[in-house]
């Protein structure tokens, strides 16, 4: 779940992605990855679709054993440039890391570009497809025989606590907001791990999937005050008859958060596909 940065006060994309990182290690179902280890042992060339700066790869590369050759992907450049020598340089096993970056888009993956590639991953990527995309990356994977590990899709389950009133209305207008039209395709949001599952398993592949909530509190103040930031503003974007109370709201809020009183749950779907 990213705030949308073309809000006036978002952060820059690579500063939310540094911001979120540890919260991603900590949310990611790593049962999945004991899983793909035991179905699918020696990955050794990878491709990471919309990688920003590498957070993905830098969380599952030590996790898996055997050389491994990242192709870290994404269609923004400047994110591709703060990846620098950043992934660790010995797997599980110990064996060599070695990586190169890409530009890439997504929504026009087909199984030709995945000649060669033994896994795809992905993180907090699926919600900024739509269906026709997500189907054509299940499809893609499945034609070429490759395996996927596709991580922290939002769910639309968010909880705060203490819980106030006002909450149930700015969590339905976020989830409106992350399924609006966009140049013309229509987001899948909080939908996407449903229709991603459904796309994997339509086109053969065996599927596994676990919940990898966020759970945010002090320890996580400034990834929670930029979250809150983000939430509020795309909520009061997608229904402006919410900004009346939308300050005050978001004030108490952040005072919360700042003195350790406020709790905060966002829910992800992590997802494995077999071929």
């Amino acid at each position: 779940m990213t705030p949308d940065h073309a809000l006036p006060g978002a952060p820059a994309a690579a500063d939310w992605l540094a911001l979120r990182e540890n919260a991603d290690a900590e949310a990611r179902a790593v049962d999945l990855v004991e899983e793909l280890r035991a179905g699918h042992p020696a990955p050794g060339r990878i491709l990471d679709l919309g990688a920003g700066t590498g957070s993905m790869a830098r969380w599952l590369a030590p996790r898996l054993p055997g050389p491994q050759h990242w192709v870290l992907a994404d269609r923004d450049a400047g994110l591709l440039a703060h990846v620098a020598d950043s992934l660790p340089p010995r797997a599980r096993d110990g064996s060599p890391i070695t990586s190169e970056v890409r530009e890439l888009d997504v929504t026009t993956l087909t199984a030709a570009d995945l000649a060669g590639v033994d896994l795809v991953t992905a993180s907090a990527l699926l919600d900024l497809l739509t269906a026709d995309e997500i189907d054509a990356v299940a499809a893609a994977c499945v034609g070429a025989g490759v395996a996927a590990l596709l991580t922290l899709s939002v769910t639309g389950q968010v909880r705060l606590e203490p819980a106030e009133p006002r909450d149930v209305a700015i969590a339905a207008a976020f989830d409106a907001h992350q399924q609006r039209t966009v140049d013309g395709r229509a987001l899948l949001g909080p939908r996407a791990p449903t229709v991603a599952e459904e796309a994997f398993a339509r086109h053969g592949a065996h599927i596994r999937s676990r919940a990898s909530p966020w759970h945010l509190g002090l320890d996580d103040v400034d990834l929670v005050v930029a979250w809150l930031q983000g939430w509020v503003a795309a909520a009061v974007a997608q229904d402006p008859d919410l900004a009346r109370h939308a300050d005050a709201y978001l004030a108490r809020r952040l005072e919360a958060a700042e003195q350790g009183r406020l709790r905060v749950t966002v829910g992800h779907l992590d997802l494995l596909a077999l071929p």
